[in-house]
């Protein structure tokens, strides 16, 4: 017994056009290609995100040694602006003598 062959398969008027033109296969090929494209540009971005977190944890860093390096600068400028100004204070209390009163007495 032999079967008819059109009755197996249909014609081709049957057929949607986007089933003709768009097999199953190639979208799940497109599918499977943008996922793996999303994958790889997001994988990118994660890498690109660690680079810049890491380069800003050793600014942070880097700026905290400053703002300490700063301060201490800044304690020790009191400290020589203190001692400066009791140095002068002291010359201050000198008695001061009169140059005129020393020309008297030649």
């Amino acid at each position: 017994m032999f079967i008819n062959a059109s009755a197996w398969y249909p014609d081709s008027s049957s057929c949607s056009p986007l089933r003709r033109w768009r097999p199953k296969r190639s979208k799940l090929r497109l599918l499977r290609l943008s996922r793996r494209v999303s994958v790889a540009v997001g994988t990118e971005m994660e890498l690109k995100n660690l680079k810049l977190y890491l380069e800003n944890q050793s600014i942070i860093e880097e700026n905290e040694k400053l703002r300490k390096k700063a301060i201490l600068l800044h304690q020790e400028n009191r400290e020589l602006m203190i001692e400066l100004k009791k140095k002068f204070s002291n010359l201050g209390d000198l008695p001061k003598s009169n140059p005129s009163s020393s020309q008297h007495r030649l």
